[in-house]
């Protein structure tokens, strides 16, 4: 039974125990962090798109994540007309939660809505950023979307961008309207988030009739829900409480941990003390302790797997000597290098992710950097990790994962390293042009021009890579799913069956 409490206007609040066992055709899903919007145009992060995408919000196309192929979704096909151009037909027969028709007038407000510069979405930002896309309804069921410059994988990108209807405002809203076969039935801030299965879903309907989220930042309170009967999956657990081969699974997760640096205050401006920080840390150390031993280290922003991936840049090696003679010599020349930078890490990330940091502060320090480590819940971070940065005029680097699973480094580069990138930390000339020559290109030429980008960004020493990750989940055994390389980023309700 859920235990509730009616506070002053009315506001319903879950009481902080967990429910005990589902109903037969429920599940409940124990979450590392809170949602602090339920937005479909946020839900290119991680915690948002786990709840929203393509169980309330659905996109034109969907990527298998087994065979790299793309599907339909609310597209049924689509084609190349030439010049940028892309013609989508459209799924007859779709409603929306309210009743409302689906049509090619909502892809156009989706899309207006999801790149305006008013709102913010991250979606936008993320997969859309450094391109123009201009829309025209053909008629109904059929919609041609312009992009300028041409985007040769533009239905790929279309698996990213959540669908709303045209009524939808342009401003947050807290009562999403989708396709999906769910609903949002309740959000009790901070507590849980409860969606209800669709009677009138377009599609066939999932087995799974209602999905009850709940928040536990701590590792092992989590893990321990699943045997105790008050959850059902776990998405992330800790590598040392993944124990039983019954319920507990490890999958590549196509996250990349890194830190971004701020190169535009100093002493972060100084290729010098950006390269010394990178050579300060001992990464092999992290592996079977705090992190897992089948990470992988990193030298891109993108998993191994993705197009362009260069093996050939090679991990950073450990060499604290070297990085405090690259540090006296910026102090030489002027650098103040005696100056503190923060380091913004966000609580619940990943597993051991606080400690992580205070071993990457304890390195930093080790060579004679003044590093002060600030843990901040998921809100503030991002006020830190997109522009404008909340650190101002303080030097600060952001602790992140980046996940990428969808094997082009256009999902990634530009709104990471690219001037105007949202998240970008660095600001080069050379690299904007490198990653728009990549965005345009095709065939064998575009894994060549994305090396070349990779390489530039390697050169330029602009973030600190860590470890391409490993993700670890419990799911009870009265369920039938497995998790994949997209549990990161969703939860498929629809696809999870019973035993």
């Amino acid at each position: 039974m859920n235990c509730r409490a009616t506070l002053l206007g009315g506001v319903t609040l879950l009481a902080l125990s967990a429910p005990a066992f589902a109903a037969d055709t429920d599940v409940i899903i124990a979450l590392n962090e809170e949602l602090e919007t339920v937005e479909p145009c946020m839900a290119s992060q991680s915690n948002i798109g786990r709840v929203i995408l393509q169980n309330i919000s659905e996109t034109l196309t969907e990527l298998n994540t087994e065979d790299g192929s793309l599907m339909p979704r609310l597209a049924e096909s689509w084609e190349d007309m030439g010049n940028g151009t892309w013609r989508f037909h459209l799924r007859p027969g779709v409603t929306f939660s309210d009743g409302s028709a689906f049509d090619a007038a909502d892809v156009k407000h989706s899309i207006e809505r999801t790149v305006s510069p008013d709102l913010t979405c991250e979606i936008g930002a993320k997969f859309f950023g450094g391109m123009t896309l201009t829309t025209a309804v053909v008629d109904d069921a059929t919609v041609d979307i312009t992009s300028d410059p041409a985007q040769p994988i533009l239905p790929l990108l279309f698996s990213t961008l959540t669908i709303v209807p045209s009524e939808t405002a342009m401003e947050f809203t807290r009562q999403p309207v989708g396709t999906g076969p769910y609903v949002l039935s309740e959000w009790n801030a901070g507590q849980n988030i409860i969606l209800d299965r669709r009677d009138d879903y377009w599609g066939e309907a999932p087995v799974v009739t209602k999905a009850t989220y709940l928040f536990r930042t701590d590792d092992a309170v989590r893990a321990a829900m699943v045997p105790a009967g008050e959850a059902d999956i776990v998405p992330l657990i800790n590598q040392n409480d993944a124990t039983n081969p019954a319920t507990d699974f490890a999958y590549p997760n196509s996250e990349t941990t890194y830190l971004r640096l701020d190169s535009s205050k100093a002493p972060l401006d100084d290729i010098r003390i950006r390269e010394a920080m990178n050579l300060a840390v001992d990464r092999e150390a992290f592996l079977g302790t705090l992190v897992p031993a089948d990470a992988t280290l990193a030298t891109h922003m993108t998993p191994p797997t993705a197009l362009g991936a260069d093996v050939d840049l090679g991990v950073p090696a450990y060499d604290p000597d070297r990085a405090r003679a690259l540090i006296e010599e910026a102090k030489a020349a002027g650098v103040p290098v005696d100056t503190e930078i923060t380091l913004i890490g966000r609580l619940g990330n990943y597993p051991n992710v606080t400690e992580v940091l205070e071993a990457l502060q304890q390195m930093f320090a080790d060579v004679g950097l003044n590093v002060k480590l600030e843990m901040v819940e998921v809100a503030e971070w991002v006020e830190h990790y997109s522009k404008p940065f909340a650190a101002g005029d303080v030097p600060a680097m952001v602790s992140a994962m980046h996940d990428n699973n969808r094997g082009d480094p256009v999902f990634s580069m530009y709104f990471k390293y690219a001037c105007d990138g949202l998240q970008s930390g660095i600001c080069d000339e050379e690299l904007d042009k490198l990653i728009a020559d990549a965005t345009a290109a095709t065939g064998d030429a575009r894994a060549e021009a994305w090396r070349a980008a990779f390489q530039k960004a390697h050169d330029l020493w602009a973030d600190i890579f860590l470890f391409h990750m490993v993700g670890f989940s419990r799911v009870s055994e009265r369920l039938d799913f497995k998790p994949t390389i997209a549990t990161n980023s969703e939860l498929q309700l629809s696809q999870i069956k019973f035993k």
